[in-house]
Formats: structure tokens, sequence, C-alpha cells
């Protein structure tokens, strides 16, 4: 059977834009001596501050004083944003040498003892510490998150759930944490045992749209579980 297509179906599925894809990377590194190759459990500020004035923005503290963060802008291509990760990779670099320190882009440091390690003096991080205490304290981690531009919320959700399937995969190819302090912990990625520990992790739930997922966020700020949708830490 032949079945005359509907304009005003296409007319509707036309007004849909595309989306941008564009892409950025974050990126979290460890800071090590050079000679023990050690955690610095206590950077000098002068570090941070350089690479700020350098970087523009694009740098910034994270939770532990031994790691620092870095981000690329918004870039419309992986091309783009690789050039740019690799610039911010040189410079922070460069600056870490100056202080006799260097970076280590892993998931867990092979030999430091967590607690050895202090959280940065921010308002965020001192209240993620205070709230969750011994649990987040272990965080002696790091990762990169990559941020494609998905603008139709519809569409956002609908490939959030897509991914989901390959999480597991990207996984077993990017492992990178087979030690913590000192000893084999018998697993490839003993970041994410650490990560799991925290609340509000793991693989994302399955929303059937966008308002479900909305509904969701909305019930755990209304129950004070949490102050908004940046308090989720979903895979």
């Amino acid at each position: 059977l032949y079945r005359e297509p509907c304009q005003s179906c296409h007319h509707a599925a036309m007004a849909i834009p595309e989306p941008s894809f564009s892409i950025g990377i974050e990126e979290e590194y460890l800071l090590v001596d050079k000679e023990s190759r050690d955690l610095k459990s206590e950077p000098p500020p002068a570090l941070l501050a350089k690479c700020e004035e350098a970087l523009r923005g694009q740098v910034s503290p994270e939770f532990l004083r031994s790691q620092i963060e870095v981000g690329t802008k918004v870039c419309k291509s992986v091309q783009e944003a690789r050039d740019d990760l690799v610039h911010l990779r040189s410079t922070v670099g460069g600056i870490a040498d100056e202080f006799s320190l260097a970076l280590i882009a892993s998931s867990t440091h092979p030999f430091a003892h967590w607690q050895s390690q202090h959280h940065t003096d921010k308002e965020r991080y001192n209240l993620l510490a205070q709230d969750l205490q011994q649990v987040v304290r272990r965080l002696v981690i790091c990762g990169m998150h990559v941020h494609v531009g998905i603008e139709d919320d519809e569409l956002r959700i609908d490939l959030l759930s897509q991914a989901t399937y390959f999480l597991p995969h990207l996984l077993a190819l990017s492992t990178s944490s087979p030690f913590w302090q000192g000893a084999p912990t018998g697993l490839k990625s003993y970041r994410l045992s650490v990560f799991d520990e925290l609340p509000r992790t793991g693989l994302p739930h399955s929303f059937s749209s966008y308002s479900e997922y909305e509904r969701t966020i909305e019930l755990l700020v209304s129950a004070g579980l949490i102050e908004d949708a940046s308090k989720i830490w979903w895979d």
C-alpha cells in the first residue's frame, strides 16, 4: 500500500533545528612532586595564580588542593577541542615544572594516601566536605568530562538513554586505575569504586521525557536532598 506523505508532518520535522553538537572538554590532573612522584598536598598558591593569569578562565582549583582542572572553550569540532586541550595541558604542565611539580592525567594515584590530602578552601568544597565527610575525603580521583551541545530537551533525554548502553564499553576501553594506596586492587577501574561511594552516582535513570526528568529533579530539591541538578553525578 502506498500512502501520501503527510505535508504537515514534513513541515513539523523540518522545523526542528539540528543540534549544534558543540563540544567542550574538562580534564582534572593530579599535581605530583617531580622527584618522589607523590601527591603535592600543599602546592604553592603562586602556581594556580600563574595558571589563571596565563589561561584566563580556563583553569580552576579542584576539590583537593593536589588537583587542578582545565576546560576548553566551546568548540565546533573535535579537532578544535583537541587543539585547545593540548594548549591547556602544555601551559599548565610548563608552569607546574617551574615549581618542580608535574601533572598526572590518571584516574587515581597509584600509591598516595587520601588521609594526607586536604580539600580546597572554597564555599562549594567546604559544604561538600561538611555534607559527605569521610566519603568525600577519599575522593583522590580524576576524570575527563566531555560536554556536547544538544539544544532540544526531548532529544537530549532520548540520547541520554541511548548512551547509557555504551557506558560499560567506554569504561572497559578507558580504565586506568588498578592501584590504590600502593596496592593492586584486583580491579581495572578502582576509581569507579571510589566514586560509587558518593550518593547520586552510577548509571542515569531512564526517563520517558524531559518533563519526567524535571519532575525528578524538582522532587529531590523539594525534599531537601539537593540544591539543584548540578548535585547529581550520574556517569
